[in-house]
């Protein structure tokens, strides 16, 4: 499993949602030590090594600060490769941007080596040997990489928007209120000294 979220900020339950997969589909297999996860981000290792510590086998951190390029999404790939795990089949997680206030949480599959040239339609095309199904894989893996990490920028940055305009909202309100709640201390205050004059000018 390959987690993609980010290390910045104000978008919370763009991470959470990714867990939740996660966690869902971990409910049965957690004891597998086969089953590992790769998380791409500090947010989705802090969200899970607290309960599968034992299944993680990797983490990347230093990703999503920039808007995410092919080059991170190869460098990604091949430190996976490189990891030396063998994997039998494996998903990517990350969130596909529908618009500028929702998002969805998908998963992408990924096939091992034995499993693409076992497919049927494979014979179509001529001269695929051993090396050219390897570039084929890589350049392959490298590709979904980098659309879930576009995919996952977009929908960070529109929550982070969301976010930032419901906090200048919920600001103006509070400035709002706090100009009314000063307006009328003042005006009692006023009242006040006015009404001991009047008082003290009967007096007399």
């Amino acid at each position: 499993m390959v987690l993609l979220t980010s290390d910045r900020g104000l978008c919370g339950a763009i991470h959470t949602s990714i867990t939740k997969m996660v966690k869902a589909e971990l409910k049965d297999k957690a004891a597998d030590q086969n089953v590992k996860i790769i998380c791409v981000g500090d947010k989705s290792k802090m969200l899970l090594q607290r309960y599968y510590p034992q299944n993680i086998l990797m983490s990347m951190n230093e990703i999503g600060r920039k808007p995410p390029s092919f080059e991170d999404a190869s460098i990604i790939a091949q430190a996976i490769m490189n990891s030396g795990y063998k994997f039998n089949q494996g998903d990517i997680y990350f969130n596909r941007f529908k618009s500028a206030v929702s998002y969805k949480t998908l998963k992408l599959p990924i096939f091992s080596p034995e499993t693409v040239a076992a497919a049927e339609k494979l014979t179509v095309y001529d001269s695929v040997d051993s090396d050219v199904l390897q570039c084929y894989l890589e350049y392959s893996f490298a590709n979904l990489v980098f659309y879930g990490l576009k995919e996952n920028a977009c929908s960070e940055q529109s929550s982070r928007m969301t976010a930032m305009d419901s906090a200048s909202k919920n600001a103006g309100e509070m400035i709002g209120k706090l100009t009314l709640y000063y307006n009328r201390t003042r005006q009692s205050v006023i009242t006040r000294e006015l009404i001991d004059i009047v008082v003290g000018a009967s007096a007399l």
